[in-house]
């Protein structure tokens, strides 16, 4: 049995959360071509439903930590539009104060342990946040999310074998997108089912449904008890898809545009938008306030952004080393 329900109200906020990660990225990629936010930027554009259905499932004290495409776990975990753009224009009220940029964002205070540049390099860490839950006593859990490309890293082997050895309560989840920057899956491995790569260590492991917030949701319930209940990891293998290339950079040209009017056609905002219908939880009206209030949320972050100073060139040398004192530092 489920221990999060899947309610009317999960429905509505599965709905204006996505549309607030769809917005902002929008906004985001806008801004990129208007050279506002520089150096590299990824977005989730497709993917929303893989965030909305892992936070419906999970408690504000489970943490998550990811890649570099991170904006939209940032934004689901409750760090605000406005400290998230600050960031991605490189401004001191960003939520890494202006030093991470698209790439890096965290906030200790959201479980928002950060966005990672080095691919897999989150891999480790979600366990060691794990191992840290375990060895204080709660029943919190870590969800470590990786793209398909991040699987090929060795250090998801070793990190996989101490998980299950030690019954860490982490969730390993691929989101799977077919494509590690801009490779086809078909030409990275032989074996499609990414998910079976847990069955070499013994861990529960399955594929889901990644434009489905329902299919999400029931995945990671099940995962998630599991990991509070002692008995160790779970991977999935989220199967989803992005509508935009791998970063801004990237124009996309080793797919059809068949393939992806496919996957527009299962886009994770208007499925839920005709349950909600359907199931009559809110009418057009609605809808319509929904999207008046994301916009405004996003136009506020914009000018929130535009207005903020820049970091002072003093923080250069701050927030390098928790220990200040640290006796390695020399002059």
């Amino acid at each position: 049995m489920s221990s999060t329900p899947i309610t009317k109200e999960t429905y509505l906020e599965w709905y204006k959360s996505m549309l607030l990660m769809r917005k902002f990225e929008e906004k985001a990629g806008q801004l990129y071509g208007q050279q506002k936010i520089r150096g590299f930027c990824h977005l989730y554009i497709g993917q929303e439903a893989v965030v909305a259905g892992t936070v419906s499932a999970t408690r504000p004290e489970d943490t998550f930590i990811t890649s570099y495409r991170d904006h939209a776990q940032a934004l689901a975990k409750g760090v605000s539009a406005n400290a998230c753009m600050a960031e991605l224009y490189g401004k001191a009220t960003g939520c890494s104060k202006g030093k991470g940029g698209s790439m890096h964002f965290f906030s200790k205070e959201h479980g928002m342990m950060g966005g990672h540049g080095i691919v897999g390099g989150q891999i480790p860490l979600g366990a060691g946040l794990a191992f840290a839950e375990k060895y204080k006593g709660t029943d919190n859990v870590n969800v470590c999310f990786m793209g398909d490309g991040a699987v090929r890293q060795g250090a998801l082997n070793e990190t996989f074998n101490m998980a299950m050895l030690w019954k860490l309560p982490v969730i390993f989840v691929c989101e799977n997108n077919g494509y590690a920057m801009g490779t086809s899956v078909q030409r990275t491995t032989n074996m499609m089912d990414i998910y079976k790569i847990g069955l070499g260590f013994d861990m529960p492991c399955a594929p889901v449904d990644g434009m489905d917030p329902v299919a999400v949701h029931n995945a990671m319930d099940e995962a998630v008890q599991r990991a509070r209940a002692g008995e160790g990891p779970t991977f999935l293998e989220i199967r989803t898809y992005r509508y935009k290339g791998h970063s801004m950079s990237d124009p996309a040209k080793y797919r059809t545009k068949e393939e992806l009017e496919e996957y527009k056609g299962r886009d994770p905002l208007m499925t839920i938008k005709a349950a909600i219908l359907e199931n009559q939880y809110a009418d057009e009206a609605w809808f319509k306030d929904v999207e008046a209030e994301v916009k405004k949320v996003v136009e506020d972050s914009v000018k929130f952004a535009e207005e903020s100073p820049y970091p002072s060139v003093d923080e250069l040398y701050k927030d390098i080393y928790v220990q200040e004192d640290y006796p390695f530092v020399m002059d």
